[in-house]
């Protein structure tokens, strides 16, 4: 509602992240920038996360090979934060009590959309999302929190782990995972696999297919793992050499500075958005559609195209990728 009134008002807008409670939320967004033109950008920062430019550079300099499937998740240990809710207000337990969805996509899907050019060229075509029982947030009140005769008693309908999946107009598929209510280290599990090779987050390794290795019987665990720096020199995207040289500064390892820096630098310039609101649109629409998906047992549920056919030939709103 805020960025909603703010663009009829002529402010520009930027737009912090987080899952669509419905499609007509997104179209809402999507018809008030189309009507005032009020330049708006989506907060999305892990788009400007070093590892994730590098292998945009890496896929846009055809390193990887055509591009088959990308994986990504949210994978966040939030018992402590979802259990306190009401003691910190925070809005995750109200939604933990009474949704299942997958509830914050776009720390994942972003890059994944960028790599797959979403709204440029491509986009997803339907989802289909299944939701694990609820467990894990039980079992941690009861061992954390056993005074919450509330709480101790409650039916949490929010899965432990949901897992959808999504097909594209060009033919990658879309792997994407929620999972915050189990004990697990924080990931994002970044992951392209392209027919000449792959990038993987939980190694953070690059592994690109040679036949001299495989005539040699490669052992790319041994020999890949962790290897993702060594390729920092040639592949670092531009916007992070620069960054580089300059001092890397702000919070989140940098990411919330690039995003900001890229925000004024387009209002400055009057030039388009990075992240824009046709990425707004589709990617929050995935928290909608995938808590009806979940809702019909897993049915499939087809992606709107929020740029009315525009998608086919590139959006002209479109920024430097």
């Amino acid at each position: 509602e805020i960025a909603l009134a703010a663009m009829y008002a002529g402010k520009a807008v930027a737009m912090e992240v987080g899952g669509a409670y419905s499609l007509e939320d997104c179209y809402k967004l999507v018809d008030a920038y189309e009507k005032t033109k009020t330049p708006f950008m989506f907060l999305e920062n892990c788009c400007f996360g070093r590892r994730e430019l590098r292998v945009l550079n890496m896929v846009e300099q055809g390193v990887l090979g055509e591009i088959v499937h990308c994986a990504g998740g949210y994978q966040h240990d939030l018992r402590d934060e979802i259990a306190f809710g009401k003691e910190n207000r925070h809005y995750r337990l109200r939604n933990y009590l009474s949704r299942n969805c997958e509830n914050y996509p776009t720390h994942d899907l972003g890059p994944i959309a960028r790599i797959l050019n979403i709204n440029h060229g491509n986009r997803m075509l339907p989802l289909s999302s299944f939701a694990s029982k609820s467990a894990g947030l039980h079992e941690f009140i009861m061992q954390n929190k056993s005074d919450d005769e509330r709480l101790k008693q409650a039916h949490f309908a929010q899965g432990d782990i949901i897992t959808t999946m999504i097909r594209c107009a060009n033919g990658e598929t879309i792997q994407l995972t929620l999972d915050t209510t189990l004990p697990r280290y924080y990931s994002r599990n970044f992951t392209v696999r392209g027919t000449k090779g792959m990038y993987e987050e939980a190694t953070d390794s690059v592994f690109i297919d040679r036949k001299e290795d495989r005539d040699h019987d490669f052992d790319w665990r041994k020999e890949c793992s962790g290897n993702a720096d060594t390729y920092a020199e040639t592949y670092d995207h531009p916007i992070w050499k620069k960054f580089l040289e300059e001092g890397v500064q702000g919070s989140h390892g940098g990411m919330d500075w690039l995003e900001f820096e890229q925000f004024f630098q387009c209002l400055r310039e009057d030039s388009p958005m990075p992240v824009d609101v046709y990425d707004a649109a589709s990617w929050m629409a995935i928290t909608a559609l995938s808590e009806m998906s979940v809702a019909r047992g897993g049915a499939v549920v087809d992606i709107p195209d929020f740029t009315n056919g525009k998608w086919v030939m590139g959006l002209d709103t479109a920024g430097e990728r």
